[in-house]
């Protein structure tokens, strides 16, 4: 293990995937634990679709492509979380309708600029090579950003996620807070997709919090093993990649849904040990 770990750290592509995918994960997986208990989960699934648009755009105008990204994922975030709540168009219904149109932009945007190439594969599944150095000090330094805001405002978020009226009755501003989540999500989701693609982003977010709550039951405890899972099963999967030339986004997935067998495994023989006493 020792040797094929060093082999992979011989290679800049494979430092550039453990540096950027460490912090994403854990970011991903600190939103996730609020995202899937409000049941906002699916909004990281529609900020990925318009994620795509956004970096086909940023293809056809040769710009750089977390320049263009992060601006649009985060006004669409805002726009999500406002139709939502404000509008006739509920939940579901929203996030499809900004998914499968920005989707439909960006395959329109492609085909009409560069054409269906290996580009587009990498943009919907993910690509270690396609991870520039710029791209990782942009990466790590949003990860930051986005950790360092949930550890100040990790009391709010906890009581937004959990009760909304009780945080509104404390002085607490519901729809700051909201947006707050939604920001750091479109984050997440825009430095995450050049690793996982705009297909499988999602399940950084969702696989590692609900494995978690297969046997915490805290929201600290659930916050720390989703962070730990998420971690375990990014560095399980780009070694998986590596060795066995898989793709890197779909490796990590099934080491997320492993874990989340394993997890629910114990979960089971802890429930039964426990009736039987």
């Amino acid at each position: 293990m020792f040797d094929l770990l060093q082999e992979m750290f011989s290679y800049p592509f494979m430092l550039r995937a453990f540096l950027v995918g460490t912090p994403i994960a854990l970011c991903a997986s600190l939103l996730g634990v609020s995202l899937v208990l409000k049941r906002y989960a699916m909004i990281g699934d529609g900020l990925s679709h318009v994620g795509f648009g956004a970096l086909a755009l940023a293809a056809a105008l040769n710009a750089s492509p977390l320049t263009v990204s992060i601006p649009i994922v985060v006004v669409a975030a805002f726009l999500l979380l406002r139709l939502s709540e404000n509008s006739k168009i509920k939940g579901d219904a929203a996030i499809s309708l900004i998914s499968t149109g920005s989707l439909a932009i960006g395959v329109m945007v492609i085909s009409l600029s560069s054409g269906m190439n290996t580009d587009v594969s990498n943009y919907l599944f993910g690509s270690i090579l396609s991870m520039s150095q710029n791209d990782v000090l942009i990466s790590f330094g949003l990860s930051i950003i986005v950790i360092v805001i949930f550890v100040l405002f990790y009391n709010r978020i906890f009581a937004v996620t959990f009760d909304e009226n009780f945080a509104k009755a404390t002085g607490t501003n519901i729809r700051a807070f909201n947006m707050i989540i939604a920001f750091l999500t479109a984050l997440v989701i825009v430095v995450g997709m050049r690793l996982m693609g705009a297909l499988l982003i999602t399940s950084l977010i969702v696989f590692p919090a609900l494995t978690a709550m297969r046997l915490a039951k805290r929201f600290f405890t659930v916050t720390l093993n989703s962070a730990l899972v998420s971690i375990i099963c990014l560095w399980s999967g780009l070694i998986l990649s590596y060795k066995y030339s898989t793709p890197t986004g779909a490796s990590i997935v099934i080491c997320n849904i492993m874990a989340f067998v394993i997890y629910s495994i114990i979960q089971k023989i802890r429930d039964t040990i426990i009736r039987e006493k």
